[in-house]
């Protein structure tokens, strides 16, 4: 027996067959019940979704000999030269190939001749928008009045060129994408069939490639069966399609988090050395991003990730920050849409490699616009309103009462306090900023103790503020102590006049990275 590709061998010869549109399905085979069959029909969606099987399926269902039916049985004559092509009263045309005028006047013609053995004459027409102008004049007047025993079904996958005049006097069908779990359930299927193992990472790649088209997952099956003698498995795939392995992305994900250009340059040479194309790389990329992105907003579904969320290292996930992740696949985004018009593709990837190992160096707006208010109230510390807070919260005042000197810990060099610091960075950089401003600090019973000058009362009052994630990062790194707990007080004292202008001076040094010219002393 000669081999038949996937895609013709899975054709549904049915309505029930369908996978995925089952709102159209069952609206159809409700028509055909009552008796409410259209003279016109318009399908239109993506490739590989079914429209052109539907329109196969409608005219069995009609021409059935135990029909009209919903069910056509598949066995009578009728049935089974419309499932092989050669019905002579189901006549399926090329609008790509037959787009003149001369083409839709044959048709004019041939529709004043009733079926030759069934029940209707039906023209199933693929790729109507591309009918001429002229073409879809000569219908007009054909397709409003056709004689009873004409049944007329177009597809177009570009239904907003297929003028209003024609849809106006058709029904219209909008088929969708096909979900990536659908796609991939069809795939195991094929596989079990063919006594094929396959790896379920491996089929939901193939599903998720194929982008809701049915038809191009099974082609897609079909070239990785062909390589893939001793089952299908993920890594194979990418190594014979020249694809980017998800241990090497996490690899160069981890490098970015280091700042480490040099690495990640290397690191790109290397993979584009192994034939990997720039923009198959750059598509790997940008797929990675966006799953970092789901996996931040709390999206754990394999289908939705193409693969499992145990795949991504939690590290990676918490380090970045969502701003970040989202500037990530901006730049690869944009750079995928340039590739084309690039003289050298590579030296571009290479400038957007860069650019992600600066990604720690975004900071979000909103954060840049906290960061400048609080600096003008360090500048001009007068303005700073007072609040009162509850008792784990409160600023006296004076200063605190001394603590013994083996429970206070002081300085802003220690370097637990650091470990804090870093850790609030990653997720508020603002925040970070003003924790550095602590004078001294402590742990006891559970409570966390920071203690702020007179001077830097603005900076302890915004600390209260965003209690919830110190305590969330303090509880983190200070994990042995148990910290439950932040207290927040202002000593007191005054600063020189002009160590305040030295202090305010280097906050705008390291806010906006610049150099101290005039302290203006």
């Amino acid at each position: 027996m000669a081999y038949e590709v996937t895609a013709t061998r899975k054709r549904p010869q049915t309505f029930d067959e369908m996978v995925g549109q089952d709102f159209i399905v069952s609206t159809l085979k409700n028509s055909i019940q009552q008796g409410r069959i259209a003279h016109a029909y318009l399908f239109s969606g993506p490739r590989g979704v079914g429209k052109t099987s539907a329109a196969r399926i409608l005219a069995k269902a009609l021409n059935c000999e135990q029909g009209p039916t919903d069910q056509p049985c598949g066995r009578c004559t009728s049935c089974n030269e419309i499932a092989q092509g050669n019905s002579l009263d189901v006549i399926e045309i090329d609008g790509a190939s037959n787009t003149s005028v001369n083409d839709v006047r044959e048709i004019k013609d041939e529709v004043l001749f009733a079926p030759n053995s069934s029940r209707y004459k039906v023209y199933i027409i693929d790729e109507v928008h591309m009918l001429s102008n002229s073409a879809f004049n000569a219908l007009l007047k054909t397709i409003e009045e056709p004689p009873s025993y004409i049944v007329f079904i177009f597809a177009t996958t570009e239904v907003h060129k297929v003028p209003a005049t024609i849809r106006s006097r058709c029904q219209q069908f909008n088929f969708r994408l096909i979900a990536s779990s659908q796609v991939k359930e069809m795939l195991q299927r094929v596989v079990d069939e063919l006594s094929i193992q396959a790896e379920e990472a491996a089929l939901f790649w193939i599903a998720k490639e194929a982008t809701g088209s049915l038809r191009d997952a099974y082609t897609l099956l079909d070239q990785v069966i062909s390589f893939s003698r001793d089952g299908i498995s993920l890594e194979r795939i990418r190594a014979k399609l020249g694809l980017v392995g998800l241990d090497q992305i996490n690899r160069i994900a981890h490098i970015i988090s280091q700042r480490d250009k040099k690495a990640i340059l290397e690191e790109c040479s290397e993979i584009l050395d192994r034939g990997v194309s720039v923009e198959q790389f750059v598509v790997d990329l940008s797929d990675y991003f966006r799953n970092l992105l789901f996996l931040k907003c709390g999206i754990r579904n394999s289908s939705v990730l193409s693969g499992s969320p145990e795949d991504y290292p939690k590290e990676l996930v918490e380090f970045f920050s969502t701003e970040q992740i989202e500037k990530a696949i901006e730049l690869l985004l944009e750079l995928h849409r340039n590739l084309r018009f690039s003289l050298q593709q590579r030296f571009d990837l290479e400038l957007v490699m860069c650019q992600l190992a600066s990604l720690q160096d975004l900071i979000d707006p909103a954060e840049l616009l906290h960061t400048i208010r609080a600096v003008k109230a360090d500048l001009f510390p007068s303005s700073a309103q007072s609040t009162a807070a509850d008792q784990d919260s409160q600023i006296p005042a004076q200063a605190a009462t001394e603590t013994s000197p083996g429970e206070r810990r002081t300085g802003k060099k220690s370097g637990s306090l650091k470990d804090l610091i870093e850790a609030v960075r990653r997720e508020k950089l603002a925040l970070s900023t003003l924790l550095e401003k602590c004078e001294s600090w402590q742990i006891a019973d559970g409570e966390l103790r920071l203690d702020f000058v007179a001077q830097d009362r603005f900076s302890a009052e915004q600390v209260i503020k965003e209690r919830d994630t110190v305590i969330k990062h303090a509880a983190a790194v200070f994990a042995d102590q148990g910290v439950r707990r932040l207290r927040v007080e202002v000593l007191g004292g005054e600063q020189s006049g002009s160590q305040a202008v030295n202090e305010q001076a280097e906050i705008v040094k390291k806010i906006f990275r610049g150099e101290i010219v005039d302290k203006g002393e």
